[in-house]
Formats: structure tokens, C-alpha cells, sequence
């Protein structure tokens, strides 16, 4: 198209913009009528402009070109683990998600499995220098793109404890990064402050925080790669520009130790906001974060079942959650761009605020003493619970709603003789070095409250 049709017209300043819109509004305050402010302190604007950006737009580092469809499977029995995971990939998974919680047969779980065209990612929930060694061995004979996100971090903020101890702990995690320096070893999930209520701004500052006590630990690794685990909310527009400021700051934080500024974003949907009464609505919240995160460009997202709450792993909710993302990529377009985000004003804008208050907690912290020594003193905890505890008063006032939970309520549905999990925070008295980060959906009171009332 020619630029003769604009520059008939002359451009509109971010000032007259303003100006048109009070006098539109006849009197009435701009900032209290158009303006309002987000739970991480970010005032929103009714409009963005050009204006806003003199030095331009920053450029995200490390936005994939392609991103790709991952299958979580659980390894308990290798028989079916392993049937799991060649039928997930028939299905269309172009990675998988490994959660396991004892040693396994490897050569059983990887029987037939296409390495060459599947990535692995792993959640192991216990250490042993053994097993792991053995496994990064199996997997680097088979030349697998794998990461394997050994997160002592995560573990002692999740259970209060170290697998074994901080000693302990560190030597094997030493003894594996230093034997197997070009394999992505690390990982940092950062899901569980989501999951918990933290704001965007703190999951941004502790993932940060996070990392950066891997980096003082490893700064002579500069081979050191790092994979995040995330966990996307609803708020579509914010969490599109969290992915976005998560790499900004971590190539920021990378660039100081001279490690790779590029970071491996592995995204997957918020359990916060999840509820178990009308429960098909979950499928609406999982396909808006899924596309939160491929906006926002992570690497891979991986799926939570529409009834993961209440059920064990079955064919349906995983077939399910699975076609989602396959909707999304081949019907939908999702991968015809790789960075749809870039260039629009709003998301532009709260990519910067978010990151720049993220630095500014970062910093707090660091000057506190870094992140275990705050996690330690129950600062950090203390901070996600007032940060929960916000959300959580929106949501039991209505403000906050949740479709179907606090807001348009079915009372005929019933879910008590469909319960096969247990669908609430579970408790565990034993001792801890630290409290334990626990996660909590904000519909759980009213869950419980119905579910009695059913029995009545």
C-alpha cells in the first residue's frame, strides 16, 4: 500500500489524545474514571502511544522461532509410562514432561522411543547421584535433547527441606554439573509462587533471585543453561508481557556472569484459579493461558487436564488438554508469527513496567542477603502471603470471579462421588529448616463448603 493515504492526515500526539478524551469525559477525573491499578501496582492506561516509547522498543532475547506441544506423563508402572509416551507422541506431542518420584527402568520407560525428534523434560522429585548419572549417560548415547531441571531450591521451598541436606545436596548437584557441563542440568521452577498468589512483579523478582543463587554457586560453569518452568495466569495481557520481561531480565542478570542472555521457557497454566465445580470451564482458562505463553514466547507448553483437580491421569483429559495446544498450532495459526507481541503499545508498555519493578525487588533482595538467606528468615513467604491474601479478598468479595464457582453457580452440581484426588492443600505436620511455599486455589473455602452441604 502506497504512504500517500497518511500523509494526507497528520499524525495524532499522545497529548491530543488526551486532551479529546477529557472532554469526553465532561468533567469527570481521567485518572480515577479511565485509570486503574493492577495487583502488582501497575496503573493502566485506557490508551498507549507511540509517545510512550522515545528510545524505542527493547528487543526480547531469546524468543524461540517455534514452540512446541508437550505431554506430561507420570512414570510409576514403566510398562505404561512408556505405552503413554509413544501414544502421546502418535498423537501429536512434540515433547514430553516426565514427572517421577522413585527410580525407574530406563531402558523400559524409553523403549522405541523417537529421540531424535521428541525433546524431554523432566521433573524428578528425589536425588541420587547414581540414578542420575546413569540416566544423563542412556540419554547422551541416544543423543537427546533433554533438560533435566534439578532444582534444589524448588525442592526446599516446596517441602521445607533439602533432599538430603545443603551439603549433601550441593555435592551431588556439583558432581553431575561439572561431569556433564554442555547438558542443560539446572532448572528453575518458578510455578509454585503463581500457584501460591504471588503477584507477577514477585514471581519475576524470586525467579530472578532464584537463578541468580545458581550463577553465584556456578559463575566458572559458562556453559551454564538454565530452563524456567512457569505458571500462567489469567490475566491475559500481563502474563503475555511476564514471559516477555522474564527473558529481558534474565539476559540482563546472564549478561553480568558473562553466561549465554538466553533462557529455555517451558510455560504451563495456573492451578490457582482452577475450580472443581463446573470444572469444563477450566478448559476456557487453560486455552487463554496457552495462548498467554505462546504470545509471550515461550519454548513449550505443556497442558494442566480441564480435570487434573479431581481425577487421576486418564485418556480423555489428557486427550484433551493435548488438543488444545494442537488447536491452537495447527487450526489457529499460533505458529505462523514467532513474535505477535512485539510493537503493540500496551503489551510493549507493561513488558517494561513489570521488569523494571521486578529489578527493583530483585535488588531489595540481594541487598537483604539473597534469596535462601530471606527464604530462611520467612521474608519471602511472608511477602507471597500478603500478595495471596489480596487476590483472595477479591475473590470472595466478587470482585475477582471465577465463573461457575463465584459467580452463576449451578447448585444442581454435584462433584463428591467424583472426587478420586483430593482436591485441597494438604497438611503435614513434621519439621521443617524453612516454611514451606504451599499453594492454595482461591475457590478451595467455597469447595469445601458445598461439598459438606452435598452430604447433607
Amino acid at each position: 500500500m502506497s504512504d500517500s493515504l497518511f500523509s494526507e492526515f497528520e499524525s495524532v500526539s499522545a497529548k491530543q489524545w488526551k486532551q479529546k478524551i477529557q472532554v469526553e469525559l465532561k468533567g469527570e477525573d481521567y485518572n480515577e474514571k479511565l485509570v486503574w491499578q493492577s495487583l502488582e501496582g501497575v496503573h493502566v492506561k485506557p490508551f498507549y502511544h507511540k509517545d510512550d516509547f522515545p528510545q524505542g522498543f527493547q528487543t526480547i532475547p531469546g524468543q524461540p522461532k517455534e514452540w512446541s506441544v508437550v505431554q506430561h506423563v507420570f512414570i510409576d508402572d514403566e510398562a505404561i509410562s512408556n505405552r503413554l509416551l509413544l501414544d502421546a507422541i502418535e498423537r501429536g506431542a512434540e515433547a514430553v514432561y516426565l514427572t517421577t518420584e522413585k527410580v525407574f527402568d530406563i531402558e523400559k520407560v524409553f523403549q522405541n522411543f523417537g529421540f531424535q525428534n521428541t525433546s524431554i523434560y523432566f521433573n524428578i522429585k528425589f536425588l541420587d547421584a547414581f540414578f542420575l548419572n546413569k540416566l544423563i549417560a542412556f540419554l547422551q548415547k541416544k543423543n537427546a535433547c533433554v533438560l533435566y531441571n534439578i532444582d534444589l531450591i524448588n525442592h526446599l521451598c516446596e517441602d521445607g527441606n533439602w533432599f538430603h541436606s545443603l551439603e549433601k545436596d550441593h555435592q551431588i548437584l556439583d558432581e553431575i554439573v561439572l561431569k556433564n557441563p554442555s547438558e542443560a542440568i539446572l532448572g528453575v521452577d518458578t510455578s509454585m509462587y503463581q500457584n501460591a498468589g504471588a503477584n507477577i512483579v514477585q514471581q519475576l523478582a524470586y525467579a530472578l533471585a532464584h537463578a541468580n543463587e545458581y550463577f553465584n554457586h556456578y559463575e566458572a560453569q559458562k556453559e551454564l543453561q538454565l530452563c524456567f518452568k512457569i505458571a500462567v495466569g489469567s490475566n491475559y495481557f500481563f502474563e503475555i508481557a511476564k514471559v516477555r520481561a522474564l527473558r529481558l531480565l534474565y539476559a540482563t542478570l546472564a549478561s553480568e556472569y558473562n553466561f549465554n542472555p538466553q533462557c529455555h521457557i517451558l510455560a504451563t497454566p495456573s492451578k490457582r484459579n482452577k475450580t472443581l465445580y463446573d470444572y469444563n470451564v477450566n478448559m476456557l482458562r487453560t486455552t487463554t493461558e496457552a495462548m498467554s505463553a505462546v504470545f509471550g514466547g515461550a519454548n513449550a507448553v505443556c497442558n494442566l487436564p480441564y480435570d487434573a483437580l479431581y481425577h487421576k491421569s486418564n485418556e480423555f483429559g489428557e486427550r484433551i488438554s493435548r488438543n488444545q495446544l494442537l488447536i491452537l498450532k495447527a487450526e489457529s495459526y499460533f505458529d505462523a508469527v514467532t513474535n505477535p507481541a512485539d510493537g503493540s503499545y500496551y503489551i510493549e508498555k507493561l513488558t517494561e513496567e513489570l521488569a523494571e519493578k521486578s529489578l527493583t525487588v530483585f535488588k531489595e533482595i540481594e541487598k537483604g542477603g539473597g534469596f535462601l538467606k530471606q527464604l530462611k528468615e520467612g521474608i519471602i513467604q511472608k511477602k507471597i502471603k500478603e500478595s495471596a491474601q489480596k487476590e483472595q479478598s477479591l475473590f470472595d468479595s466478587g470482585t475477582l470471579v471465577l465463573v461457575g464457582t463465584n459467580k452463576y453457580q449451578n447448585k444442581l452440581d454435584a462433584m463428591s462421588e467424583d472426587l478420586e484426588l483430593f482436591p485441597f492443600v494438604k497438611t503435614k505436620a513434621r519439621k521443617t529448616i524453612i516454611e514451606p511455599i504451599i499453594e492454595k486455589r482461591l475457590s478451595e473455602i467455597i469447595e469445601k463448603e458445598r461439598l459438606e452441604n452435598e452430604k447433607k
